[in-house]
């Protein structure tokens, strides 16, 4: 029996998987100065004697102070302490300096955090710009039409889902030839739609065009700017910009991966991370650990058509060993909530014995109080039966058809 009815939640919980490098703004602003992309003055900050400098040093009163944390909505957010807000309008150095105490070393908690929030290791001090008109802009990847996709909005500032639900009319989408890159007649076209002055249309023009250099050139999967603003002397100015990065390009990108701040991801994903596992927490009491991200999902579908909740998704590709099949228990029962764990593996690459290894390795080195349910297939499948049934452990059990296990692994998890 198979189903492919994924649960919503699931489904949600796994596309919020960190799959490409995010990096903070002030990062972004960098990258967008490399290229000759207009953004305002800024520096970053560690301390608050550094931002009290940072403000002196911009030579202007009239700045703004953010919170650098790799979330969305931080303006409308709050602190761990209750101070509200990770972006304020200041004015001068002390004010900087005061605010700096506030955020720093302290979690910023938005719709998009999660309830713990994103710590904050630093501040970018920047120049305030007034706005004559903002606009949104973003590429991303057409994965549809292998291609990319430029994305842009006469209404930027605001949230882009609260435009796309209230104004649809207002977001115009312009399909980029990956190879072929953006003409000047598209780009002109692009700019023509933001809202901007005739004065600002040439300039924003050039801009988006170095925009899609950084995109290509960084093996960029995202590039949002919001605002892409037209200041009150007519010039384009990215004046927040979100991007991300293909992780399968950090070999070639080792400037833009050397910005990853692992203080904005989970501590156990990191770890993950190191030993080649790809593991995400998720709400469910029975753990699971499979080989083959679509092995993954469907082992999670048939958890769920059991009554089961996955406590997390955790792939350990085709190159494990015992020694990384028990660090994907530990990782597991790290979550003081799984009370069964479940074990799909299809041994191709991925041999059934060395799993056996690792699930025998595991349970007596960790002192595993939980009961496991391998389903195993494949590789040296019948060498991997004969060590589990020679490892005497009372709470091993093996099954080799996947509804059984399923079944099993729900029922124990229950108890």
């Amino acid at each position: 029996m198979f189903t492919r009815s994924l649960n919503k939640n699931l489904l949600v919980k796994r596309v919020t998987q960190v799959r490409n490098l995010s990096i903070h703004e002030y990062r972004s602003a960098s990258l967008l100065r490399q290229y000759g992309v207009g953004t305002p003055k800024g520096i970053a900050a560690y301390t608050p004697e550094e931002a009290y400098e940072a403000a002196k040093k911009l030579g202007t009163d009239e700045l703004v102070i953010k919170a650098q944390a790799l979330t969305g909505g931080r303006g409308k957010g709050h602190f761990d302490t209750g101070y509200k807000s990770g972006v304020h309008l200041i004015n001068g150095a002390e004010e900087a300096r005061d605010i700096a105490k506030e955020m720093l070393h302290h979690n910023l908690i938005t719709k998009q955090s999660g309830a713990a929030g994103k710590p904050v290791s630093a501040v970018y001090i920047v120049e305030r710009k007034y706005a004559e008109h903002e606009a949104y802009l973003s590429i991303v990847m057409d994965r549809k039409n292998q291609s990319t996709l430029v994305i842009a909005s006469s209404e930027g500032g605001m949230s882009v889902e609260d435009v796309a639900k209230n104004h649809p009319e207002a977001i115009k989408k312009y399909a980029v030839n990956i190879d072929e890159g953006i003409s000047d007649e598209l780009a002109t076209k692009i700019a023509s739609g933001l809202g901007f002055t005739e004065d600002a249309v040439s300039k924003a023009a050039t801009d988006i065009k170095k925009l899609y250099q950084i995109f290509k050139e960084k093996d960029a999967t995202q590039i949002e700017i919001n605002p892409l603003t037209e200041t009150k002397e007519h010039d384009v100015e990215c004046v927040d910009a979100k991007f991300n990065f293909d992780n399968s390009a950090a070999y070639r990108q080792k400037d833009v991966f050397a910005w990853r701040d692992y203080s904005q991801e989970d501590p156990d994903e990191v770890t993950a991370s190191k030993y080649g596992l790809n593991f995400i927490k998720l709400d469910g009491n029975i753990g699971c650990l499979v080989n083959g991200a679509g092995l993954a999902m469907a082992t999670m579908d048939v958890v769920k058509l059991y009554g089961g909740a996955p406590a997390n998704f955790l792939d350990v590709g085709g190159a494990s060993t015992p020694e990384t099949i028990e660090k994907a228990f530990e990782l597991i029962m790290g979550e003081k909530k799984v009370s069964a764990i479940f074990v799909n593996i299809f041994g191709g690459i991925v041999r059934c014995d060395y799993v056996a290894d690792g699930l025998i390795s595991a349970t007596k080195n960790l002192g595993l109080k939980v009961p496991v349910v391998a389903r195993l297939r494949g590789t040296n499948l019948e060498l991997a039966q004969k060590k589990i049934a020679e490892s005497g452990l009372p709470k091993l059990y093996l099954f080799t058809d996947l509804d059984e296990a399923a079944q099993k692994v729900v029922e124990l998890g229950a108890k």
